[in-house]
């Protein structure tokens, strides 16, 4: 595959940003782009270099969000990894070394079943230490939902995920509903706060490395000493922040180190190997429905996998 030229690319997010589920001939004619031209601008990045995904508030839906840094012998990494790769709840995972040596990975726990994260973590690891995680900033909402829905909305929000431009015709025809039932289904996403919005989705394996900081303060000059590079903030519920840096293996790993370490109490590194960005890729496509019971009751335990 022929590297991307970023004009052309920047441009294509651009106008999916505005127009995220509009045609092409649409988008041409609002924007007075020449139809043909954009079309091809579009078969040569949409769906390799971008897509357009839905974000969803899963609280609506009773799911929370942690991280989790196990140690791990060397060894073992790669079962383990395996291991944690079958469970749908299990949304990334990553070699991480650091405060704690193995892998680091993100999860979501039914908020029923909060009493069993440590049994799901005591069977890949003997000594981890994990933390809920919030969007910074944090709003304090802790209102969470439940499922509600029936099986065929987890079907829908995995496509309207992987690449909501998906034709409603082909949802209908791979739901088994008509178009105006399928239309109903995405507004009543919608409309309960679960869908709430599309965006494109850049995937060019730019940054291959992370580094990852614990602190129980956040230092108010990190997002200004920063603006230039790629950077995640958390929110640790009742600990502090995570910190989140992304930058490329071209880049001398112990000055990054050095540079992040004095806004952290502890850090470790992440590796975005490849062979781990596959198999978290593999699990993204059909994850609602794994993790949601056929009869729609409800989600399956985390234990369970």
């Amino acid at each position: 595959m022929s590297e991307p030229i970023l004009e052309e690319l920047e441009l294509l997010v651009g106008l999916l940003e505005k127009y995220p589920l509009e045609s092409l001939k649409r988008i041409a004619e609002k924007e007075g782009i020449e139809y043909y031209k954009l079309k091809r601008l579009y078969d040569k990045y949409y769906g390799k270099y971008l897509t357009v995904g839905a974000k969803y508030n899963i609280r609506r839906i009773g799911l929370r969000s942690f991280v989790a840094f196990l140690n791990v012998p060397s060894f073992s990494l790669m079962k383990t990894a395996l291991k944690l790769s079958r469970n749908p709840f299990v949304s990334y995972i990553n070699p991480a070394f650091g405060f704690k040596n193995g892998l680091s990975m993100v999860f979501h726990v039914p908020n029923d079943q909060l009493d069993l994260v440590d049994k799901f973590l005591d069977q890949h690891s003997d000594d981890y230490e994990y933390y809920e995680v919030r969007g910074y900033p944090y709003s304090g909402e802790d209102d969470f939902g439940e499922w509600n829905l029936s099986y065929d909305y987890a079907i829908l929000m995995d496509i309207l995920k992987n690449n909501a431009r998906t034709p409603i015709t082909k949802i209908a025809r791979e739901l088994g509903k008509t178009r105006p039932t399928v239309r109903f289904m995405i507004n009543r996403l919608k409309e309960e706060g679960i869908l709430t919005t599309f965006s494109p989705l850049i995937d060019m394996n730019v940054h291959d490395r992370g580094v990852i900081g614990i602190t129980r303060e956040l230092n108010d000059d990190v997002l200004e000493r920063f603006k230039d590079y790629e950077i995640l903030i958390g929110v640790l519920v009742g600990h502090g922040y995570l910190i989140e840096w992304f930058f490329s293996s071209k880049e001398d790993l112990g000055a990054k180190i050095m540079e992040f370490s004095q806004y952290v109490d502890k850090i470790l590194v992440e590796y975005f190997d490849e062979t781990f960005k596959e198999m978290n890729d593999r699990r993204f496509a059909k994850r609602y429905q794994m993790i949601v019971k056929k009869d729609g009751s409800g989600y399956h335990l985390i234990t369970s996998f």
